[in-house]
């Protein structure tokens, strides 16, 4: 069925412009957009600014650590070789003493694992670089670690730390990750997703990948600490990383800010990746990814629904995300649930997406309560994508859309999303949204948005999304829609093909969208604030 706004609608659109603001109108929110120069690692201030957000958050600080202060290299460490045990002793050291500072000097250094304890600031001076060995026996044994949301044991992380409390990486030096064709690379566990080699009802104990015997690992995270309070990260670069990189799992008050993170060309290289963790600040970051860069989780099927902790109270704001598949992604990890996030102040440069929303059938959980606010989207493919069905190769027929499922705990949902004050310079298309029939992508709102794209958008088992006070210039006017209801457009300028948007709707819950006080101008007549 498709069908298009005769002339009597566009001249109805026309009429009510006389009696309703003009687009453009009342655009002062464009100029608090920021622009890449104000966003990123490189515009990092001194300070922590107090956070405002729409949800109850702590009052945040940089960490305070004692006087003391020692060098790996007063413990054994020398350029060259393996410095594992060096720092282990320095860091073990200062621990035992109190707490303070652990320098490591400008120079290459090489070690295995490193792992953090309380009261232990890890500081990388100008010009120092830590090298990571890609050699399994460098990080066992074996430690506690979340692999895609399924708790193991395994090699957990090249910087690890597991029921500390206020520790920091700090420092203008550059961790670098193992060469991609070393051991550890060659012994990851491969063949399936997670849930179907871990058995969710076995004890975590018994689920060992530790690489003896010729045995298969799981790849380490860079840095991941574990069921920490107080972790404190500051100014250092990630590169070359075996897996995720910056992955915080069941932490309490945590701060990123002004890092750098490049692993472009790194499949699963995923930026900073905040799981199952609270009270979580990451800010003027700037992040090249293989994967998605900023992301949240919160545990995967059954084994998530166990632990059931959720990712909560989250802001991410003044970071620059230059490639990677999601900017801002959620999922597809949803288990224990994803709420309270508010991403505020960032630019997107190039991004396939930019606010991206995954989960499966089999996931769990899900995410409410998400919040976006003064965002720029440069040559970003995609702005806005929801997708909660994911491919049959991953879940198998999970991945089928019809028939609807019953609704069990393993049943994920979106709701409850806003995201205003965006400006979008250049898309393939505007907004993908992919629901479950028995689970729609459902209460979303998008307003103050002035975008430019080649399509506009497709719409599948949806219930409530409102598009508000916007600027859309569309080079294709198509709207199709399966099982797609509640969808208003109000007070939006477009510019498309004909001067109309052409509406093709399947499903027999699919409802034709409202359009309210909108304005609808052909493409060679942009509509332009």
């Amino acid at each position: 069925m498709e069908r298009g706004f005769s002339f009597c609608a566009f001249f109805f659109c026309a009429v009510a412009l006389l009696f309703f603001p003009m687009c453009g109108e009342n655009e002062s929110w464009r100029a608090a957009v920021p622009v890449k120069e104000e966003v990123g690692a490189a515009a990092l201030p001194d300070t922590i600014a107090p956070v405002e957000a729409p949800f109850d958050f702590p009052l945040l600080k940089k960490p305070v650590f004692p006087s003391l202060t020692v060098s790996v290299a007063d413990y054994g460490a020398c350029r060259g070789t393996m410095a594992t045990r060096a720092i282990a002793r320095a860091i073990t050291d200062v621990h035992e003493r109190g707490g303070g500072r652990v320098i490591v000097p400008p120079g290459v250094w090489h070690t295995g694992r490193i792992e953090l304890l309380s009261n232990v600031d890890l500081h990388l001076c100008e010009g120092a670089e830590l090298h990571f060995s890609g050699e399994v026996a460098d990080y066992q044994p074996a430690v506690f670690t979340r692999q895609e949301g399924v708790e193991v044991y395994s090699l957990g992380a090249l910087v690890y730390a597991c029921g500390q409390r206020n520790i920091a990486l700090t420092g203008k030096g550059r961790l670098v990750g193992p060469p991609r064709d070393c051991e550890i690379q060659r012994r990851q566990m491969k063949g399936d997703v997670i849930e179907n080699l871990i058995d969710a009802d076995s004890p975590v104990e018994s689920r060992l990948y530790d690489g003896r015997g010729g045995g298969s690992i799981f790849l380490p995270m860079f840095f991941s600490p574990i069921d920490c309070r107080q972790v404190y990260v500051e100014g250092v670069t990630f590169e070359n990383t075996p897996f995720w990189n910056v992955v915080p799992v069941y932490c309490d008050t945590v701060v990123i800010r002004g890092i750098t993170v490049s692993s472009v060309g790194i499949p699963r290289g995923d930026g900073i990746d905040i799981e199952s963790s609270r009270h979580v600040l990451v800010e003027y970051c700037t992040l090249s990814c293989g994967d998605d860069c900023f992301t949240l989780k919160a545990g995967r099927c059954e084994d998530g629904l166990r632990v059931n902790r959720p990712t909560e109270n989250v802001v991410i704001r003044h970071c620059l995300a230059r490639k990677g598949h999601g900017a801002i992604t959620c999922g597809s990890e949803t288990a224990g649930v994803i709420r309270n996030l508010y991403v505020h102040d960032c630019v997107f440069d190039g991004t396939d997406t930019g606010l991206r929303f995954k989960t499966r059938r089999n996931r769990g959980g899900g995410g409410e309560n998400l919040h976006y606010e003064r965002l720029r989207m440069l040559s970003c493919r995609q702005p806005f994508v929801w997708d909660m069905l994911g491919s049959r190769t991953y879940v198998g027929d999970l991945a089928v859309r019809m028939p609807a499922r019953d609704i069990t705990p393993l049943t994920p949902f979106y709701r409850c999303i806003t995201a205003r004050d965006i400006i979008i310079e250049g898309s393939e298309q505007l907004l993908k949204a992919v629901g479950i029939p028995e689970s729609p992508v459902a209460q979303v709102l998008l307003e103050r948005i002035d975008a430019d794209s080649r399509q506009l958008m497709s719409l599948q088992d949806v219930d409530g999304l409102t598009l508000r006070d916007m600027t859309l210039r569309c080079g294709d006017s198509r709207l199709t829609t399966l099982d797609a209801r509640g969808l208003t457009f109000e007070n939006v300028c477009f510019s498309l093909p004909g001067a109309a948007v052409a509406t093709q709707a399947e499903g027999p819950l699919s409802e034709m969208p409202a359009f309210i006080d909108c304005r609808f101008l052909p493409a060679e007549h942009e509509c332009r604030p």
